[in-house]
């Protein structure tokens, strides 16, 4: 992705997880949107964004943050949302290991309290080291901590898998953190 569709893509993520209401819409009940209505929109409240800008955007984004619903011309983020919102997610077993990428700046809170949503509706976790690593590295030096997800299913924590197959769970408690690794 270009710098513009970057911006493009951080707006839509803003927008479809956080402040629908900053460009006046609203999602429904599963975060759903229609296509014409969020463009509109987008536009009027200083975003411009064609259908071909918005494409490029869905498709092109490596972690395949939205989605769309084709049949009836709706998008959606997939996960991360600090609304209300539904997304129809059903429990599922975890792997053995899942993994976390955080900034260094966070590891002394994490290893105090563990991986808290915070303002989001789940923690979200990792399938694989490589991936996690990724994700720490966003915000510069960072350390990928290992989860015993399969102690924590074994202990009653509910998981998550959603569409684009990053794991969501409620928390994890610091004596499930098992490992971690640091960052380049």
């Amino acid at each position: 992705m270009d710098r513009a569709d970057i911006k493009r893509s951080k707006r839509l993520a803003a927008v479809l997880r956080h402040r629908a209401e900053s460009i006046g819409i609203e999602l429904d009940g599963h975060g759903w949107v229609g296509v014409d209505l969020l463009l509109r929109a987008l536009g009027a409240h200083g975003s411009p964004m064609t259908r071909q800008d918005l494409d490029r955007v869905v498709t092109g984004n490596d972690k395949q943050r939205f989605e769309w619903d084709l049949d009836t011309d709706l998008i959606r983020a997939r996960q991360g949302h600090t609304v209300e919102v539904d997304l129809g997610l059903v429990p599922v077993t975890p792997p053995d290991r899942l993994y976390h990428g955080t900034p260094l700046r966070d590891v002394e809170s994490i290893l105090t309290t563990g991986l808290e949503r915070r303002g989001r509706h789940h923690v979200h976790l990792s399938g694989d080291r490589s991936t996690a690593h990724r994700v720490g590295a966003r915000r510069g030096d960072h350390v990928v901590f290992e989860v015993d997800a399969a102690r924590m299913a074994r202990d009653g924590f509910t998981f998550y898998r959603s569409t684009n197959g990053v794991w969501l769970t409620d928390e994890v408690p610091p004596s499930y953190l098992v490992q971690r690794w640091s960052g380049p």
